[in-house]
């Protein structure tokens, strides 16, 4: 039998959309973090909790807000966070989504790459980024970053950046924005991988607070 299990995490920012609903599949007993969850027992799951033991969450939308901001070990899901960002007085959503390539600086041989994070701070550096593309442009709709965990293969989503804005000239720049100050800000690391070998990502660089990742001039 199928339950479907929620589990809450209040120590997060009050103000962060970040919870979300998880389908996940249980027999009898389900772990989720580091929770036992009986049978018949209900919680709510908060996006950055990707994992259930051995079961994988659904990473979905936040009921309510315009902000989604999560990480996941499941394929991110491009055509539902396009969808969700579409509001009636927004006439722009720029979508960016980063896939994997089969080559790296001084590599033509990649064949996966691998995703770890510190979890416990990513969805408030998302946070951190929401709220300064909004300070930079006001009039932005919906935001929303998500990225994945674990290995990804070639042509598989790594991340998203997505935003809604009345006119396209600022959809524009808030969505190059978003995604640099993701790269920049954020901790998450990869590690490629190649026919008989591996390594921790080429280009490497110290992670900046995002209210100093420069505005690219449009």
């Amino acid at each position: 039998m199928f339950r479907e299990i929620r589990h809450s995490k209040t120590r997060l920012h009050s103000d962060v959309a970040t919870f979300v609903h998880v389908v996940v599949a249980v027999p009898e007993m389900s772990r989720c973090r580091h929770h036992r969850v009986p049978q018949d027992e209900q919680v709510t799951c908060v996006s950055q909790s990707v994992s259930v033991g051995q079961y994988a969450c659904r990473v979905l939308p936040p009921d309510s807000g315009d902000e989604w901001l999560a990480v996941g070990h499941e394929s991110l899901p491009v055509g539902l966070a396009y969808d969700w960002a579409v509001q009636p007085h927004c006439g722009a959503v720029v979508l960016f989504s980063g896939t994997v390539r089969d080559n790296a600086e001084g590599r033509s041989d990649v064949e996966a790459l691998t995703y770890e994070a510190f979890e416990e701070r990513v969805v408030t550096v998302f946070s951190d980024i929401a709220r300064e593309t909004r300070h930079r442009w006001p009039d932005v709709g919906r935001i929303a970053l998500l990225h994945r965990l674990g290995r990804l293969q070639l042509g598989e989503s790594s991340v998203l950046a997505v935003v809604s804005a009345p006119h396209r000239p600022e959809a524009f720049a808030a969505a190059r924005y978003a995604i640099d100050a993701l790269k920049s800000s954020a901790p998450i690391w990869k590690k490629e991988h190649w026919e008989g070998g591996d390594s921790w990502g080429t280009g490497a660089q110290a992670i900046v607070p995002p209210n100093s990742v420069p505005t690219v001039p449009q």
